[in-house]
């Protein structure tokens, strides 16, 4: 084989393989904001980023009462998005302090219940930092039965002191 019928054999065999690449069309841009996978970004957030007046302004924010059945300290399905909330409030404001107050209802001893409020405190702190929070931005205290909301004797009542209040706190 001569040089000549070398270079149009490369030329051919190049031309073919050009010819047969497939064409890759560009990708839309991909959006990089600071929600996680699955978040929504929350109403009233520029770009879905927290500010400090939003404490008092998003409807997410202002829920910071987290209630609990009878003698347990399991979060219940139904707050965590409302933990969710504050877990981005406190990875957005990394200078925010939050106090979670664990209560308990009048039945149970004062030990018992002083007990379960912190065990409750901790379920929402550890709640709150398996959505991105800082474990060092929180504090947890219990009152146990001594800080009631309702003083009646009864199930509805007994239900709205079973609860852990989420307090923010100036630096």
């Amino acid at each position: 084989m001569n040089n000549t019928t070398r270079v149009l054999m490369v030329a051919l065999l190049c031309a073919a393989a050009i010819g047969c690449s497939k064409k890759v069309k560009e990708a839309p841009p991909v959006d990089t904001g600071t929600t996680a996978p699955g978040a929504q970004t929350t109403p009233g957030t520029a770009a879905g980023v927290y500010g400090p007046n939003d404490l008092d302004t998003d409807s997410c924010l202002r829920q910071r009462v987290v209630y609990f059945d009878l003698d347990r300290d399991a979060l219940r399905p139904e707050f965590q998005a409302l933990v969710g909330c504050h877990a981005k409030y406190l990875r957005d404001r990394p200078s925010s302090r939050m106090t979670l107050e664990g209560h308990a209802d009048e039945r149970g001893s004062r030990e018992y219940n002083m007990g379960l409020g912190e065990r409750r405190g901790n379920s929402v702190s550890s709640a709150i930092q398996a959505n991105g929070g800082s474990g060092g931005q929180q504090n947890v205290v219990s009152y146990g039965e001594e800080r009631p909301v309702c003083t009646a004797s009864n199930e509805d009542c007994w239900a709205k002191n079973r609860r852990v209040e989420i307090i923010y706190t100036a630096k």
